[in-house]
C-alpha cells in the first residue's frame, strides 16, 4: 500500500495511491483516520481497513470518479509531522569513500556498532521547494537516502523483532550546508546547523507487504529485513547517484535495537538510512579530484531540480529557491585578535 498526505484546506489528510490515483481515506472507511500521525498511533488495527478499502477499489467496489490525481493536490511528506527524526550512517560503501577521499583509513568501529544522529524534525518537508538563505549555498548538497517510519511504540527493541515496529519506507533527501556543517563539526559537535533547515520526504510511505517482492537476506553477520532496491539521484535531469537500499551493511532493525536501548521509540519516529555510496556532492567531489587534481566541484545552486527515485518508492522531485534574505551567519564570525 502506498499512503500519501497531501494538504486541503489548510489541513494534512490521508489518502491513498491506487492505479495512480488517490483516494482519500473517508471514501474507504469511515473509522480510517484521516491524517498520517492519527493513522500511526491505531497502526495496528486500521491498516487492515485501508488494505480492504484498497482491493475494494481494484475490485471495483468503490467508484473510481472518488480518486484524485495526485498533481491536483499539494503532497506533503508522507508523514508530515513526525514525533522525531534519526538519521543513520548505515552504508560502508559512503563512508569509506568519504574517508578514502579525506586520505585517512576507514575506521574500524563503523563494522562494530550503527551511529545515528538527531536532526530538525520540524523542517521535514516534501516534495516542491526547498528554501535555502546565502549560507547554505556556501557547498550546498543533496543527499540520497531511504527511510522508515515507526508505527508502534517499542523499548529496549531486539534487533530480531525490529522490522515488526516498521509501517514502510518512503525516499528521503538529506540536505547539507557543508560550509555550515564543517565548520561546526570542527568543535566536535553536529551535524547540526548545516542540516537543520531541510529534509525532504517522498512521495509516499510504501508499507512493506508490498516490498515483499523485492527482500533479500541482510549481509552476513547482520539481521533484519533487506530490499533490494535501486536507488538514482539525477539534478537537473543529470545522472549522478546510483546505488541499492540492499547495499546497507546495518540494516533498520539493527538501527532500531540502538535507538530503543533505554529509550522508547514512538509511532512517528522516523529514522533515514544515512547516504547510499556516490549520493552526494561530497563524495562525487572528493572522488574526481583524487582522480584529477583539475576536476571542478560542483554543488546545488539556486533554480536546481532534485530528483531522487528508489524502485519501488516513487520519484521524490525538490527544486531549490533562494530565500529573499541576504543575511548571512558566516559572516559575524568573530576572528581571533593578535
Amino acid at each position: 500500500m502506498k499512503l500519501v498526505s497531501y494538504q486541503e484546506e489548510g489541513h494534512d489528510r490521508l489518502a491513498i495511491l491506487v492505479d495512480g490515483l488517490l483516494y482519500d481515506m473517508e471514501s474507504l472507511h469511515p473509522d480510517i483516520p484521516h491524517n498520517m500521525s492519527m493513522f500511526l498511533n491505531y497502526w495496528e488495527d486500521v491498516i487492515p481497513m485501508a488494505q480492504g478499502g484498497e482491493m475494494m477499489i481494484r475490485e471495483g467496489r468503490i467508484d473510481r470518479s472518488k480518486g484524485f490525481l495526485p498533481e491536483s493536490k499539494n503532497l506533503l511528506a508522507p508523514v508530515p509531522f513526525p514525533t522525531s527524526c534519526r538519521d543513520g550512517y548505515a552504508f560502508r560503501q559512503h563512508v569509506m569513500a568519504a574517508r578514502r577521499n579525506r586520505k585517512v583509513p576507514m575506521i574500524p568501529e563503523f563494522d562494530q556498532y550503527p551511529i545515528f544522529y538527531f536532526t530538525n524534525h520540524l523542517a521535514i518537508q516534501g516534495p516542491g521547494d526547498i528554501f535555502c538563505m546565502p549560507d547554505h549555498f556556501q557547498k550546498l548538497d543533496f543527499e540520497l537516502e531511504a527511510a522508515i517510519v515507526i508505527c508502534k511504540s517499542g523499548r529496549n527493541i531486539r534487533a530480531e523483532d525490529a522490522d515488526q515496529y516498521i509501517g514502510g519506507l518512503m525516499i528521503m533527501n538529506d540536505m547539507s550546508a557543508r560550509t555550515l556543517q564543517m565548520e561546526e563539526m570542527l568543535l566536535n559537535l553536529g551535524p547540526a546547523k548545516g542540516k537543520d533547515f531541510s529534509t525532504a520526504l517522498g512521495p509516499w510511505l510504501v508499507t512493506l507487504d508490498e516490498l515483499e517482492q523485492y527482500e533479500i537476506p541482510a549481509k552476513e553477520g547482520h539481521v533484519g529485513k533487506s530490499w533490494n532496491l535501486r536507488m538514482q539521484c539525477r539534478v537537473n535531469g543529470q545522472p549522478l547517484s546510483d546505488g541499492n537500499v540492499g547495499d546497507m551493511d546495518w540494516t533498520f532493525a539493527e538501527i532500531i535495537e540502538r535507538a530503543s536501548y533505554g529509550v522508547t521509540l514512538y509511532a512517528g519516529d522516523i529514522i533515514g538510512s544515512g547516504t547510499v555510496g556516490t549520493g552526494c556532492f561530497l563524495e562525487l567531489n572528493g572522488t574526481g579530484k583524487l582522480n584529477d587534481p583539475n576536476y571542478t566541484e560542483q554543488w546545488l545552486q539556486a533554480g536546481d531540480v532534485v530528483e531522487m527515485e528508489i524502485d519501488g518508492l516513487g520519484i521524490l522531485s525538490n527544486t531549490i529557491v533562494r530565500e529573499d534574505d541576504e543575511f548571512s551567519i558566516l559572516a559575524r564570525k568573530k576572528v581571533n585578535q593578535a
